[in-house]
Protein backbone atom coordinates (compact mmCIF):
# COMPACT_ATOMS: atom_id res chain seq x y z
CA UNK A 1 0.00 0.00 0.00
CA UNK A 2 1.52 3.45 -0.99
CA UNK A 3 1.64 6.29 1.72
CA UNK A 4 -0.64 8.16 -0.32
CA UNK A 5 -3.32 5.54 1.02
CA UNK A 6 -2.96 6.19 4.40
CA UNK A 7 -5.69 8.94 6.03
CA UNK A 8 -4.86 10.36 8.97
CA UNK A 9 -6.47 9.34 12.39
CA UNK A 10 -8.03 12.15 13.55
CA UNK A 11 -9.08 12.44 17.47
CA UNK A 12 -11.24 14.88 18.85
CA UNK A 13 -10.70 16.00 23.10
CA UNK A 14 -13.27 17.89 24.83
CA UNK A 15 -11.57 20.30 27.16
CA UNK A 16 -13.56 20.27 30.91
CA UNK A 17 -14.54 23.70 31.77
CA UNK A 18 -16.84 24.59 34.42
CA UNK A 19 -19.95 23.05 35.77
CA UNK A 20 -22.56 23.88 33.26
CA UNK A 21 -26.19 26.10 34.65
CA UNK A 22 -28.93 23.05 36.47
CA UNK A 23 -31.83 25.03 36.06
CA UNK A 24 -34.35 26.80 38.28
CA UNK A 25 -36.61 24.28 39.29
CA UNK A 26 -34.72 23.63 42.98
CA UNK A 27 -36.13 27.46 43.44
CA UNK A 28 -39.78 26.57 42.98
CA UNK A 29 -39.47 23.60 45.66
CA UNK A 30 -37.91 25.66 48.35
CA UNK A 31 -40.22 28.64 47.71
CA UNK A 32 -42.90 26.04 47.87
CA UNK A 33 -41.33 24.86 51.26
CA UNK A 34 -41.08 28.04 53.04
CA UNK A 35 -44.72 29.04 52.20
CA UNK A 36 -46.04 25.97 53.61
CA UNK A 37 -43.71 26.72 56.30
CA UNK A 38 -45.22 30.07 57.16
CA UNK A 39 -48.56 28.70 56.86
CA UNK A 40 -48.00 25.98 59.80
CA UNK A 41 -46.76 28.88 61.89
CA UNK A 42 -49.32 30.89 61.12
CA UNK A 43 -51.85 28.45 61.48
CA UNK A 44 -50.40 27.70 65.23
CA UNK A 45 -50.14 31.11 65.79
CA UNK A 46 -53.97 31.72 65.58
CA UNK A 47 -55.20 28.24 67.42
CA UNK A 48 -52.89 29.23 70.00
CA UNK A 49 -55.24 32.73 70.34
CA UNK A 50 -58.69 31.43 70.14
CA UNK A 51 -60.57 30.18 73.14
CA UNK A 52 -61.58 26.46 73.54
CA UNK A 53 -65.21 27.49 72.65
CA UNK A 54 -64.07 28.55 69.26
CA UNK A 55 -61.64 25.62 68.57
CA UNK A 56 -64.72 23.63 69.19
CA UNK A 57 -67.13 25.24 66.78
CA UNK A 58 -63.94 25.26 63.90
CA UNK A 59 -63.68 21.48 64.53
CA UNK A 60 -67.77 20.97 64.44
CA UNK A 61 -67.51 22.80 61.21
CA UNK A 62 -64.82 20.41 59.79
CA UNK A 63 -66.42 17.48 60.94
CA UNK A 64 -69.81 18.44 58.87
CA UNK A 65 -68.68 19.59 55.60
CA UNK A 66 -71.61 19.55 53.81
CA UNK A 67 -73.34 21.44 56.77
CA UNK A 68 -73.67 24.53 54.39
CA UNK A 69 -74.85 23.10 51.24
CA UNK A 70 -77.51 21.19 53.07
CA UNK A 71 -78.93 23.76 54.70
CA UNK A 72 -78.28 26.51 52.31
CA UNK A 73 -75.41 28.50 53.52
CA UNK A 74 -75.73 30.83 56.15
CA UNK A 75 -78.51 29.90 58.45
CA UNK A 76 -77.61 27.13 60.38
CA UNK A 77 -74.93 28.37 62.92
CA UNK A 78 -74.36 31.62 61.63
CA UNK A 79 -74.70 33.35 65.38
CA UNK A 80 -72.55 31.48 67.44
CA UNK A 81 -70.17 29.61 64.83
CA UNK A 82 -66.56 30.88 64.09
CA UNK A 83 -66.96 29.65 60.18
CA UNK A 84 -70.47 30.68 58.70
CA UNK A 85 -72.55 27.53 58.38
CA UNK A 86 -70.58 25.50 61.00
CA UNK A 87 -70.30 25.83 64.81
CA UNK A 88 -72.98 24.78 67.31
CA UNK A 89 -76.32 25.55 66.73
CA UNK A 90 -77.77 28.48 68.49
CA UNK A 91 -79.96 25.80 70.04
CA UNK A 92 -77.33 24.84 72.59
CA UNK A 93 -75.89 26.59 75.29
CA UNK A 94 -72.16 25.84 74.41
CA UNK A 95 -70.42 27.78 72.12
CA UNK A 96 -70.33 31.91 71.16
CA UNK A 97 -72.96 33.69 72.41
CA UNK A 98 -75.84 34.68 69.45
CA UNK A 99 -76.64 38.59 69.02
CA UNK A 100 -79.69 38.22 71.48
CA UNK A 101 -77.80 36.85 74.42
CA UNK A 102 -74.90 40.01 73.63
CA UNK A 103 -77.72 42.86 73.54
CA UNK A 104 -79.87 41.16 76.90
CA UNK A 105 -76.62 41.25 78.45
CA UNK A 106 -75.52 44.85 77.69
CA UNK A 107 -79.09 45.99 78.55
CA UNK A 108 -78.52 44.29 81.88
CA UNK A 109 -75.23 45.99 82.31
CA UNK A 110 -76.28 49.49 81.46
CA UNK A 111 -79.62 48.94 84.19
CA UNK A 112 -76.83 47.93 86.75
CA UNK A 113 -75.36 51.01 86.19
CA UNK A 114 -77.75 53.23 85.87
CA UNK A 115 -79.19 51.49 89.75
CA UNK A 116 -75.73 52.22 90.93
CA UNK A 117 -75.77 55.51 89.83
CA UNK A 118 -79.06 56.17 91.39
CA UNK A 119 -78.06 54.64 94.80
CA UNK A 120 -75.33 56.58 94.66
CA UNK A 121 -77.58 59.98 94.22
CA UNK A 122 -79.30 58.66 96.96
CA UNK A 123 -76.95 57.84 99.61
CA UNK A 124 -75.43 61.72 98.58
CA UNK A 125 -78.63 63.16 99.23
CA UNK A 126 -78.91 61.33 102.33
CA UNK A 127 -75.35 63.18 103.57
CA UNK A 128 -76.64 66.44 102.54
CA UNK A 129 -79.89 66.33 104.23
CA UNK A 130 -77.78 65.33 107.41
CA UNK A 131 -75.66 68.08 107.02
CA UNK A 132 -78.16 70.21 106.95
CA UNK A 133 -79.88 69.25 109.67
CA UNK A 134 -76.69 69.83 111.45
CA UNK A 135 -75.98 73.03 110.50
CA UNK A 136 -79.42 74.74 111.25
CA UNK A 137 -79.44 74.99 115.29
CA UNK A 138 -83.21 75.14 114.98
CA UNK A 139 -83.26 71.68 113.46
CA UNK A 140 -80.47 70.05 115.16
CA UNK A 141 -82.60 70.18 118.25
CA UNK A 142 -85.46 67.55 116.70
CA UNK A 143 -82.69 65.32 115.45
CA UNK A 144 -84.04 62.41 117.35
CA UNK A 145 -87.38 62.63 115.42
CA UNK A 146 -85.88 62.71 112.35
CA UNK A 147 -85.15 58.90 110.97
CA UNK A 148 -83.22 58.66 107.77
CA UNK A 149 -82.10 55.83 106.15
CA UNK A 150 -81.87 53.35 102.75
CA UNK A 151 -84.92 51.01 101.59
CA UNK A 152 -85.17 48.99 98.61
CA UNK A 153 -87.65 51.87 97.51
CA UNK A 154 -84.92 54.57 98.08
CA UNK A 155 -84.07 57.23 100.71
CA UNK A 156 -86.91 57.16 103.42
CA UNK A 157 -86.72 60.03 105.56
CA UNK A 158 -89.55 59.69 108.30
CA UNK A 159 -90.40 62.45 110.87
CA UNK A 160 -91.60 61.15 114.19
CA UNK A 161 -94.01 62.36 117.19
CA UNK A 162 -92.92 62.22 120.22
CA UNK A 163 -95.27 62.54 123.05
CA UNK A 164 -94.22 65.85 124.27
CA UNK A 165 -93.35 67.26 120.93
CA UNK A 166 -96.73 66.36 118.39
CA UNK A 167 -96.03 67.20 114.69
CA UNK A 168 -99.55 68.23 114.10
CA UNK A 169 -102.14 69.29 116.73
CA UNK A 170 -104.24 67.21 118.27
CA UNK A 171 -107.25 65.06 116.08
CA UNK A 172 -105.88 68.02 113.02
CA UNK A 173 -103.76 68.53 109.80
CA UNK A 174 -102.52 71.45 111.05
CA UNK A 175 -98.91 71.41 111.26
CA UNK A 176 -96.49 72.71 114.17
CA UNK A 177 -94.08 75.43 113.15
CA UNK A 178 -91.05 73.81 114.03
CA UNK A 179 -92.66 70.22 111.64
CA UNK A 180 -93.25 73.20 108.92
CA UNK A 181 -89.47 74.25 109.48
CA UNK A 182 -88.43 70.32 109.06
CA UNK A 183 -90.58 69.76 106.09
CA UNK A 184 -89.73 73.10 104.23
CA UNK A 185 -85.70 72.34 104.51
CA UNK A 186 -86.22 69.18 103.16
CA UNK A 187 -88.45 70.62 100.94
CA UNK A 188 -85.01 72.39 99.77
CA UNK A 189 -82.73 69.72 99.06
CA UNK A 190 -85.20 67.19 97.50
CA UNK A 191 -84.68 69.54 94.38
CA UNK A 192 -80.82 68.17 93.81
CA UNK A 193 -82.13 64.69 92.59
CA UNK A 194 -84.27 63.93 89.41
CA UNK A 195 -86.28 61.19 91.62
CA UNK A 196 -89.59 61.75 92.60
CA UNK A 197 -91.26 61.62 95.98
CA UNK A 198 -94.05 59.43 97.42
CA UNK A 199 -95.32 60.82 100.91
CA UNK A 200 -97.54 58.73 103.26
CA UNK A 201 -99.15 59.54 106.38
CA UNK A 202 -99.20 57.33 109.45
CA UNK A 203 -101.19 57.48 112.91
CA UNK A 204 -101.06 55.26 115.77
CA UNK A 205 -104.23 52.87 116.52
CA UNK A 206 -106.11 55.30 119.20
CA UNK A 207 -109.22 55.39 117.68
CA UNK A 208 -110.39 58.92 116.66
CA UNK A 209 -113.60 60.11 118.40
CA UNK A 210 -114.15 63.72 117.51
CA UNK A 211 -116.70 65.13 114.61
CA UNK A 212 -118.24 63.29 111.78
CA UNK A 213 -118.29 59.36 112.80
CA UNK A 214 -117.01 58.48 108.68
CA UNK A 215 -113.63 60.45 109.49
CA UNK A 216 -111.69 58.52 110.92
CA UNK A 217 -107.39 57.64 110.76
CA UNK A 218 -107.71 56.89 107.53
CA UNK A 219 -108.98 60.66 106.43
CA UNK A 220 -106.64 62.12 109.01
CA UNK A 221 -103.32 60.36 107.59
CA UNK A 222 -104.43 61.21 104.35
CA UNK A 223 -104.92 65.01 105.60
CA UNK A 224 -101.61 65.01 107.29
CA UNK A 225 -99.47 63.73 104.47
CA UNK A 226 -101.62 66.06 101.76
CA UNK A 227 -100.52 68.66 104.43
CA UNK A 228 -96.76 67.84 104.51
CA UNK A 229 -96.77 67.97 100.73
CA UNK A 230 -97.56 71.59 100.75
CA UNK A 231 -95.24 72.33 103.32
CA UNK A 232 -92.35 70.87 101.11
CA UNK A 233 -93.59 72.89 97.81
CA UNK A 234 -94.13 75.75 100.16
CA UNK A 235 -89.82 75.39 101.10
CA UNK A 236 -89.39 75.27 97.35
CA UNK A 237 -90.38 71.24 96.21
CA UNK A 238 -91.47 71.02 92.38
CA UNK A 239 -95.01 70.12 92.74
CA UNK A 240 -94.42 67.60 89.59
CA UNK A 241 -91.89 65.87 91.67
CA UNK A 242 -94.80 63.99 93.82
CA UNK A 243 -95.80 61.31 92.50
CA UNK A 244 -98.25 59.39 95.62
CA UNK A 245 -99.49 60.83 98.65
CA UNK A 246 -101.30 58.10 101.18
CA UNK A 247 -103.12 57.71 103.64
CA UNK A 248 -102.07 54.46 106.10
CA UNK A 249 -104.04 55.02 109.19
CA UNK A 250 -102.11 52.71 111.70
CA UNK A 251 -101.88 49.90 109.35
CA UNK A 252 -98.19 49.54 109.75
CA UNK A 253 -96.76 50.70 112.85
CA UNK A 254 -93.17 51.72 113.32
CA UNK A 255 -93.14 50.19 116.92
CA UNK A 256 -94.81 46.64 116.39
CA UNK A 257 -94.91 45.63 119.75
CA UNK A 258 -97.08 48.59 120.84
CA UNK A 259 -99.44 50.34 118.43
CA UNK A 260 -100.45 53.14 120.90
CA UNK A 261 -97.10 54.53 121.14
CA UNK A 262 -96.69 58.03 119.61
CA UNK A 263 -93.70 57.23 117.37
CA UNK A 264 -96.28 55.60 115.08
CA UNK A 265 -97.80 59.03 114.37
CA UNK A 266 -95.34 59.82 111.69
CA UNK A 267 -94.78 60.81 108.02
CA UNK A 268 -92.52 59.28 105.78
CA UNK A 269 -91.36 60.76 102.49
CA UNK A 270 -89.25 58.40 100.36
CA UNK A 271 -87.31 59.84 97.49
CA UNK A 272 -87.94 56.79 94.92
CA UNK A 273 -85.55 54.51 92.71
CA UNK A 274 -85.80 53.51 89.26
CA UNK A 275 -87.24 50.67 89.99
CA UNK A 276 -89.61 51.65 93.21
CA UNK A 277 -91.04 54.81 90.87
CA UNK A 278 -91.77 52.26 87.94
CA UNK A 279 -93.54 49.70 90.71
CA UNK A 280 -95.34 52.70 91.42
CA UNK A 281 -96.64 54.18 87.68
CA UNK A 282 -97.83 50.46 87.35
CA UNK A 283 -99.94 50.04 90.06
CA UNK A 284 -103.20 50.79 88.50
CA UNK A 285 -102.35 48.82 85.09
CA UNK A 286 -105.36 46.62 84.71
CA UNK A 287 -106.25 44.34 81.89
CA UNK A 288 -109.16 45.95 79.97
CA UNK A 289 -112.60 44.86 78.82
CA UNK A 290 -114.05 44.60 76.25
CA UNK A 291 -117.23 46.19 76.65
CA UNK A 292 -118.89 45.13 73.62
CA UNK A 293 -118.42 41.96 74.72
CA UNK A 294 -119.99 43.30 78.32
CA UNK A 295 -123.01 44.77 76.63
CA UNK A 296 -123.71 41.93 74.26
CA UNK A 297 -123.92 39.32 77.37
CA UNK A 298 -126.36 42.01 78.69
CA UNK A 299 -128.50 42.29 75.54
CA UNK A 300 -128.22 38.05 75.42
CA UNK A 301 -129.27 38.01 79.24
CA UNK A 302 -132.04 40.39 78.23
CA UNK A 303 -133.47 38.90 74.73
CA UNK A 304 -133.37 35.28 76.77
CA UNK A 305 -135.62 36.15 79.54
CA UNK A 306 -138.23 38.02 76.68
CA UNK A 307 -138.24 34.81 74.63
CA UNK A 308 -137.46 32.17 76.59
CA UNK A 309 -134.64 31.43 75.05
CA UNK A 310 -131.05 30.61 76.20
CA UNK A 311 -128.14 31.59 74.57
CA UNK A 312 -125.60 28.82 74.14
CA UNK A 313 -123.53 28.09 77.00
CA UNK A 314 -126.36 29.42 79.55
CA UNK A 315 -127.34 26.05 81.59
CA UNK A 316 -131.38 25.53 82.20
CA UNK A 317 -132.65 26.58 85.94
CA UNK A 318 -134.15 23.60 87.11
CA UNK A 319 -137.80 23.21 86.83
CA UNK A 320 -140.30 24.06 90.16
CA UNK A 321 -141.68 21.37 92.26
CA UNK A 322 -145.06 19.82 90.78
CA UNK A 323 -148.02 21.28 92.63
CA UNK A 324 -149.39 18.35 95.31
CA UNK A 325 -152.63 16.79 93.96
CA UNK A 326 -156.33 18.13 94.79
CA UNK A 327 -158.05 15.69 97.61
CA UNK A 328 -161.01 14.54 95.73
CA UNK A 329 -160.00 14.48 92.11
CA UNK A 330 -158.10 10.65 91.76
CA UNK A 331 -154.38 12.23 92.70
CA UNK A 332 -155.13 14.63 89.58
CA UNK A 333 -153.06 18.03 89.61
CA UNK A 334 -155.18 21.08 90.41
CA UNK A 335 -155.41 24.09 87.46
Amino acid sequence: MSEKDERPIIVKRRKAGGHGHHGGAWKIAYADFMTAMMAFFLLMWLLSSVSSKELTGIAEYFRTPLKVALTGGRNAADNSGVIPGGGTDTTRTDGQKSRGDQVRSRQATTAELAERADAQRLRELKARIEKAIENNPTLRQFRKQLLIDVTTEGLRIQIVDDQNRPMFANASAQVQPYMRDILREIGKSLNDVPNRISLSGHTDATAYAQGDKSYSNWELSADRANASRRELIAGGLDGDKVLRVVGLASTVPLDRDDAYNPINRRISIIVLNRRAEASVKHEGDQPTIDATNARGSGADAVNAAISGVLPPGVPSPPSPPAAPAAPGENGAAAR
